[in-house]
């Protein structure tokens, strides 16, 4: 059976393991969004992985999601993600970035903005705020016409984002973001030609990896999906033909990698990874569900035809998780308070193993 560690040759990169860091937001970006010396030590830290997903990064400005996270829209934002990518290198490491744009999951305080998404139909429950949590707004539908400048947003990021060292970029394509937006059946009910059918409902998502791989390559291209993932209210009719449908349209793209999430029943996903003919990252356990996953899951769904395996919490108090997962060694507990308080305390204050004099 393929181990863990083993090393896999992905779209031109030289992973030394098949480990790698889901995408997790942290929070800790200075005003303007810019990365901060503390975000360089974080990655750095686990650069052990055989491939770091950045936090969501905002292709925008009102693509912006949550207070407090990075940008890739601005020329500061690019300079001040170098020596974060620069200290990952150093460390031997890889990044790509993700981009997230949140759509509907946003607020005016956060970006001053009104937030947009496929229809004006606002998400579930309360959205994070520089004052604190929030009722989601109602957001305000996309005219067609302006459709496709969002698509290209993820492009012009992704083109920044090589330019500041990431080695490639994740269009976040999952969790009720914009993208998972369009896939959805209740929050997308356009009928124009984004909406409706399978057909038209996925054209955002191909529009924007499509618009993504001209600017920086297939290689360079991958993207998160949760099929039938019900975060922020978003729900989706026929998603057993859905995914094979988008699948199809992103293996005509020639993408690094398809990173999914396990949002759906076993067997689904295995029917997925038979249609997806590329790299596969499986996250194996639901985000932020009551179970982080361990060696067991991983050594599982590589068994399963999985080529990669995403580690999201266990990566925050394990930054040696490699080195903990090769040895069999206990894992650190998370303090869940630090998740998202900013500073360094719960962010560089994992140790990694103590062993025993």
């Amino acid at each position: 059976m393929t181990s863990l560690f083993s090393g896999y040759r992905l779209a031109g990169l030289t992973l030394p393991n098949r480990v790698v860091m889901a995408p997790m937001s942290r929070v800790r970006a200075a005003a303007g969004g810019l990365a901060t010396p503390s975000m360089a030590a974080y990655y750095a830290q686990r650069a052990s992985a055989g491939l770091i997903v950045s936090e969501g990064v905002q292709p925008s400005v009102i693509g912006q999601s949550n207070p407090g996270t990075p940008g890739l829209h601005t020329e500061e934002q690019v300079a001040s993600w170098r020596p974060v990518t620069a200290a990952v290198h150093a460390n031997g490491g890889r990044i790509f970035a993700q981009l997230m744009h949140g759509g509907r999951v946003s607020h005016p305080d956060t970006t001053g903005m009104q937030p947009v998404g496929p229809s004006a139909v606002p998400a579930v429950g309360d959205v994070f705020t520089p004052s604190g949590p929030q009722p989601a707004p109602m957001p305000r539908a996309l005219d067609t016409a302006e459709v496709p400048e969002h698509a290209q947003s993820y492009a012009r990021a992704a083109h920044r984002a090589l330019d500041a060292g990431f080695d490639g970029v994740e269009l976040h394509g999952a969790n009720g973001y914009l993208i998972s937006q369009f896939l959805s059946s209740n929050a997308n009910l356009r009928t124009d030609r984004y909406g409706g059918p399978i057909a038209n409902r996925i054209r955002f998502a191909v529009e924007s990896v499509a618009a993504t791989v001209d600017a920086v390559g297939g290689a360079r291209t991958g993207i998160r999906l949760s099929p039938g993932g019900l975060f922020w209210g978003v729900e989706e009719s026929e998603t057993a033909e859905l995914y094979p449908a988008l699948l199809t349209e992103l293996a005509r793209l020639e993408v690094a990698y398809v990173h999914l999430e396990a949002t759906v029943e076993e067997q689904a996903l295995l029917t997925l990874r038979r249609a997806w003919p590329g790299a596969l990252i499986i996250n194996p356990t639901l985000p932020m569900g009551p179970k982080q996953t361990g060696r067991d899951d991983a050594d599982h769904w590589l068994g399963l035809g999985a080529d990669l395996i995403s580690f999201g919490r266990a990566f925050i108090a394990n930054p040696d998780l490699v080195e903990r997962l090769r040895g069999g060694l206990p894992l650190a507990p998370v303090d869940e308070a630090t998740y998202y308080q900013g500073g360094d305390a719960g962010y560089l204050t994992y140790p990694a193993y103590q062993y025993a004099a």
